[in-house]
């Protein structure tokens, strides 16, 4: 389901797709909406409400921001559905409804990418120290372990496995993105590596999230979240699954 809304002061021209997966995070939410320099960097907003239960919907209206829903759970599906909007967008960037992320920092995610110096830019939250502090010890453990799988295995280096980032078009389409649950971001940086693709980090300002974390904040999220994580490495590294090289705006587009 596909809800449009007359955003306050569109670009007319919107470069990037800003994709936030959405789950009860009310919140959050209206902070991240109300921070986004939308008009400045020139971005299409698009919501996706991935079964939420609280006012997150009413929260992406009132804002008039791009709403769709994705019934399938799983931050991975929800990714794909808001990838699903793109119209002629060259960008497309993630960032998560918690406010965890600073919404501002868009600005130096997508520089490299609009300077044609890479064509994957993660937001690392390790970089920093006090941003490194605000993360959970489980996720800063599970951070630096994949990160050196992925620069053994993957010839990826890389510090962090942040949900804030931004890539090009073709890249995105090169990488042909399958996973639908927590091995999005590792299955992305994965491919990123046996792609050889041009990536780079920049440190991005991190602080506890509003709410409990569905992933890192209880036991079983953990221990799910990790066994996803290692089980996607390694059925990457022993059979990559890379989609066949064509040309990007191929079926793309939208009318």
């Amino acid at each position: 389901m596909r809800e449009k809304n007359d955003c306050k002061g569109p670009s007319p021209e919107p470069e990037v797709l800003l994709v936030i997966p959405c789950l009860d995070a009310e919140k959050g939410l209206a902070q991240v909406l109300s921070s986004l320099p939308i008009q400045e960097e020139r971005l299409r907003v698009v919501v996706v409400d991935n079964g939420s239960t609280d006012g997150s919907a009413q929260v992406a209206r009132e804002m008039g921001v791009l709403l769709v829903r994705e019934e399938r759970r799983g931050y991975g599906a929800a990714c794909l559905r808001g990838i699903a909007e793109r119209e002629k967008e060259p960008f497309i960037a993630f960032l998560d409804a918690d406010f965890s992320d600073d919404p501002r920092e868009i600005t130096k995610i997508l520089a490299p990418l609009r300077k044609g110096e890479a064509e994957l830019v993660l937001g690392s939250r390790m970089l920093l120290p006090d941003s490194r502090s605000a993360l959970l010890p489980q996720a800063r453990f599970g951070n630096r372990l994949a990160a050196f799988l992925l620069r053994v295995f993957f010839g990826h280096p890389c510090t962090d496995l942040g949900p804030f980032r931004a890539l090009t078009w073709s890249a995105l389409h090169r990488i042909g993105m399958q996973d639908q649950t927590f091995g999005w971001t590792v299955e992305m940086q994965a491919k990123a590596g046996l792609l050889g693709l041009r990536c780079v980090e920049v440190p991005v300002s991190y602080k506890k999230r509003i709410g409990q974390s569905k992933i890192t904040g209880t036991f079983w999220g953990t221990l799910a979240a990790s066994y996803k994580i290692l089980w996607t490495l390694l059925k990457l590294r022993l059979r990559p699954s890379l989609p066949p090289v064509t040309p990007p705006g191929q079926g793309s587009e939208r009318g």
